[in-house]
């Protein structure tokens, strides 16, 4: 049997409160701030990597994501975790580049089946040189797109997409770090 994933609860500032909790149990309509990532994967071609949660999640299946999201388990630093989720939901074990590019995100969800996300989630960016070999339990299918044609669709079809990720692009696109990176990306691409 195996031990039950436990989140690890912040202030407003990113800060462990010393409290952690089983991340299912936590995850209710008064989830209190807790820790997690959202990580953006692009490959050598500079596409970027979108993802389709499985129709199995409790909240917020079948929708358009980001690459990989998740929670670091308490006292796990957050590369290790993106690192562990990316090679458990995609079969990706070799991610490089991984940088931070908004530290300092924050976001609230809507309610969705019972349950409303509430996390301190730095952004990250990270490349790849393989594909996804999926783990259907968390994804139900991706597609690699390029970064202006994503933005698109995420504006057209915006109800397919997660909030979180409609949420994140305005962070993004303000992001010098991210700006920076992604050139750097698309210039080694060329």
């Amino acid at each position: 049997m195996t031990e039950e994933e436990r989140i690890v609860f912040v202030d407003e500032s990113g800060q462990p409160t010393g409290e952690t909790g089983p991340k299912l149990a936590s995850h209710h309509m008064k989830t209190r701030l807790h820790l997690a990532f959202s990580c953006y994967i692009f490959n050598d071609k500079g596409q970027f990597l979108v993802t389709q949660r499985a129709l199995s999640k409790k909240v917020w299946p079948g929708v358009l994501t980001n690459s990989v999201c998740g929670h670091p388990a308490p006292g796990e630093p957050q590369q290790d975790a993106i690192s562990r989720r990316a090679a458990h939901e995609l079969g990706l074990t070799d991610l490089t580049d991984l940088t931070c590019v908004v530290p300092d995100y924050i976001y609230k969800t809507p309610a969705m089946n019972g349950v409303i996300e509430h996390e301190f989630c730095p952004i990250y960016v990270s490349r790849t040189t393989t594909d996804p070999a999926l783990n259907f339990e968390e994804v139900a299918n991706y597609k690699w797109l390029n970064w202006e044609v994503y933005k698109t669709e995420l504006r057209e079809r915006a109800a397919e997409y997660s909030y979180w990720a409609k949420d994140q692009l305005q962070h993004l696109e303000n992001s010098s770090a991210f700006n920076t990176w992604l050139k750097q990306l698309n210039e080694a691409a060329i």
